[in-house]
């Protein structure tokens, strides 16, 4: 009994192997049409594709996306760094272009005032509260400079040595000056003579220097050119101060007041030369005698 059941298995397995060849054969044969158990097989496998493919696609998307997350946010950082460096630059750039023009400036009036000596400062310090009126320079007694020398920029007058130590020295801006710093002024007009008077204040409300004590018999015109005359004998002579931007009679209507526009700009101040008051000029016959060799 036992040897029939196993010639039965045998021959079962030999059947089922002989139907799965011929199943194999049959499909592997070029037909236009898949029979209807190759259809259910093929759906059945492609739907649970499907089912596997989806949650393994979401979760590559979602991994992808995130990973261009990160890189975009990284890229992001670069180039925020890389624009920070630039505009880093371009301030670096326009503050070297400010200074080279200021230092340009200051050579060029070196070049105009060779009859004083200019000593060449670089501002150093502004106290907060007051900006307006003061400032410190990198040059004191050790380099030749005194208390009531001028001040100048490249553009013009800016204020008075006020106090100087052995290296530093306390600058008195125009915009500090009042009744007790007089600076003694011509105002030079066209085809006529220069007409008289005294820078003795600021007007902070206009930002323009007083010119008092013009006689009322000066015809002045906006755009006058204002300089020191020198006569006072604290500053030296033909230094630029301003232009004449308004003329009204003062209170008491004997004289005339002047608001003058300065040359230089007040409160962006960088470069600066004091100038010795001790004029180095050359006689007439020592030109005369240079003319003759």
């Amino acid at each position: 009994m036992p040897s029939l059941f196993r010639r039965k298995g045998l021959m079962t397995i030999l059947i089922g192997f002989i139907i799965l060849v011929a199943l194999i054969g049959f499909s592997m044969r070029d037909r236009s049409e898949l029979s209807v158990p190759e259809k259910f097989l093929q759906d059945s496998v492609g739907w649970l594709q499907s089912v596997f493919h989806a949650p393994v696609q979401l979760v590559d998307n979602t991994y992808q996306n995130v990973q261009n997350m990160l890189n975009v946010y990284d890229q992001n950082e670069v180039l925020k760094n890389r624009l920070d460096e630039y505009k880093g630059l371009i301030q670096e750039n326009q503050q070297l272009k400010k200074d080279n023009d200021e230092l340009r400036g200051t050579l060029d009036k070196t070049e105009s005032i060779r009859d004083y000596t200019p000593i060449q400062g670089t501002v150093i310090a502004r106290s907060s509260d007051r900006w307006f009126k003061q400032m410190t320079i990198n040059r004191g007694e050790e380099h030749g400079v005194e208390k009531n020398m001028a001040v100048i920029t490249g553009e013009g007058m800016v204020g008075k040595v006020q106090s100087a130590g052995a290296f530093h020295s306390n600058v008195q801006l125009l915009s500090g000056f009042d009744e007790s710093n007089k600076i003694s002024s011509w105002i030079v007009r066209e085809d006529e003579d220069n007409a008289f008077g005294l820078i003795e204040g600021y007007d902070s409300e206009s930002g323009r220097l007083l010119l008092e004590g013009i006689s009322l018999d000066e015809e002045l015109e906006e755009g006058d050119v204002v300089m020191s005359s020198g006569l006072g004998g604290v500053f030296p002579s033909d230094l630029r101060i301003g232009t004449v931007d308004k003329v009204e009679n003062d209170r008491s209507g004997l004289t005339k007041t002047a608001y003058v526009e300065p040359f230089a700009d007040l409160f962006d101040i960088t470069h600066v030369m004091v100038i010795n008051r001790d004029m180095q000029t050359v006689s007439e016959e020592e030109q005369e005698a240079g003319e003759e060799q």
